[in-house]
């Protein structure tokens, strides 16, 4: 297993600009979760991909797989109720890091949060963050993709009906 080293941070507001950057929308379902572990599908315009990763906080171990069209449709299913949906924009920053600034749609829309890889921890603890980032919120368990995906809801708030 690969090691992911990343910082999150809510975004109040979004960066000027934001639609000239590159983007991708995002879906992504989870299979299995744990207070260690999860598995999860993402489909990422033509990538397809499942994804395994363990711990919890700025550093996880994580392997991600390939999938093919006829995997990742057999599996599709069994994440129902367990999904999100989101654009991923990606900013440039100094140092040649990238902000991965995702905005939700589906029941966490209006949420937005932005994410930064390092390439070690000693990078991550010495990151100083745009202005435009807000709170730090790496390693909160209610701002993780996965909660967020089964309780169906932005952090905060209550359980939005489909009505």
């Amino acid at each position: 297993m690969a090691t992911e080293i990343e910082r999150k941070f809510l975004l109040d507001d979004l960066p000027e600009g934001l639609s000239g950057f590159d983007s991708k929308r995002i879906e992504q379902g989870y299979l299995v979760v744990s207070d260690q572990d999860e598995v999860r599908l993402r489909r990422s315009g033509k990538v397809l991909q499942m994804t395994v990763k363990r711990g919890h906080g700025m550093s996880r171990e994580e392997t991600e797989i390939d999938l093919g069209p006829e995997q990742f449709d057999a599996l599709w299913p069994l994440t129902a109720g367990r999904r999100i949906e989101k654009t991923r924009y990606l900013v440039p920053l100094e140092g040649g890091l990238t902000a991965e600034v995702d905005v939700y749609a589906g029941d966490q829309r209006g949420f937005q949060v932005v994410e930064v890889e390092f390439g070690s921890e000693e990078e991550s603890h010495s990151f100083e963050p745009p202005a435009w980032f807000g709170r730090d919120v790496t390693g909160s368990p209610e701002y993780s993709n996965q909660r967020m995906a089964i309780e169906g809801r932005t952090p905060g708030t209550e359980r939005r009906s489909n009505s």
